[in-house]
């Protein structure tokens, strides 16, 4: 008599944060890629929705119930963990860690689960809070900035290192600087209350002076405390999805941190005079108590074989190149 031998485990990856910039670009580009015909997708979403299709599933709950997150886990092979929160000392800690704890605890259980791929960031590392006189690489310690976020990124790449050590786990963390799509970098720039992200440039200055900025659309240069422009370190979402899914099921990337960002940081002093040259757009100096920080993708760019796609030019002709239809308005945010 002929044994068959045992069919492969079909892989099904398990998405959580999937209504996020970052999940709804990595779901429609797997979908779409041929290298991943056979993979099917569970979206955790909490708040906001998606529709389901062939091949994407979509399941309603929160990270913050153990319930949800073993319903979610049936037969599934690999997790992409996105799901966080951000200054939100009220749930922070239910979300970002207790949920990952959970997550986690049910793929050690699981004869099924192949891979756990976190979403982590440079916030683990103090980004430009803190003065780093070398390139960062992943053996840098972790220093959390003042606030829950932080730390709860810190407390993320640790339990992921623990969990692994503990149980042979096969786990990556990915971790990206400030993530970037559409126009944000546009509106990062803004002197307006639409400005995106931190700083808030128009709480630097005189409000006359920042409203005279807005009028004009003048780009401010952040400098550090010495006055020299400050480097900062940003990721194209299109190119995180790239390094995502490069990493699936990479024999190099088991139990591995990776930087991924740009090759260099984005200079705000050759931000400011690339848009002065190419748009005309007047510039001006603003001090902000940041430093410079160069997060060092080379290790990803080695083991991995990923390269970035999105240098400073190729960034700031797409983020003033895009417009918006009226079905993707703009989502106004602080970090705190």
């Amino acid at each position: 008599m002929t044994v068959k031998p045992a069919m492969a485990q079909q892989r099904r990856i398990l998405v959580t944060g999937a209504t996020g910039k970052v999940g709804a670009a990595f779901i429609e580009r797997l979908l779409s890629d041929p290298r991943f015909a056979d993979v099917s997708l569970r979206a955790l979403c909490h708040r906001r929705g998606l529709p389901a299709r062939p091949r994407l599933e979509v399941l309603t709950g929160s990270m913050e119930r153990r319930g949800d997150i073993e319903r979610a886990l049936v037969d599934v092979t690999h997790v992409l963990h996105l799901a966080t929160s951000k200054e939100s000392p009220d749930t922070i800690m239910d979300v970002a860690v207790r949920g990952l704890f959970w997550l986690l605890e049910a793929c050690r259980t699981r004869p099924e689960f192949q891979q756990f791929i976190l979403i982590g960031g440079d916030a683990s590392v103090g980004h430009a809070f803190y003065r780093h006189p070398t390139p960062v690489t992943e053996t840098q310690r972790h220093t959390a900035y003042p606030g829950c976020y932080a730390l709860s990124k810190v407390l993320e790449e640790v339990m992921l290192e623990q969990y692994a050590l503990q149980y042979d786990l096969d786990v990556c963390c990915l971790r990206a600087p400030w993530i970037m799509e559409k126009d944000d970098l546009r509106f990062h720039l803004s002197f307006g209350a639409d400005v995106f992200g931190a700083p808030r440039w128009r709480e630097l200055v005189p409000p006359a002076d920042a409203d005279a900025y807005e009028r004009s659309h003048t780009i401010p240069v952040l400098l550090d405390g010495d006055g020299a422009p400050v480097k900062r370190n940003f990721v194209h979402v299109d190119d995180l999805v790239s390094a995502i899914l490069a990493a699936i099921d990479h024999p190099k990337a088991r139990r591995q941190t990776f930087n991924i960002c740009m090759d260099e940081p984005l200079d705000y002093g050759a931000l400011g005079a690339y848009l002065t040259e190419s748009r005309h757009l007047p510039t001006v100096a603003v001090r902000a108590p940041f430093h410079s920080t160069w997060l060092d993708n080379s290790k990803a760019r080695f083991l991995l074989g990923w390269r970035p796609a999105y240098d400073l030019k190729r960034f700031t002709d797409a983020a003033w190149s895009y417009r918006r239809a009226p079905d993707d308005p703009r989502v106004v945010w602080y970090p705190g």
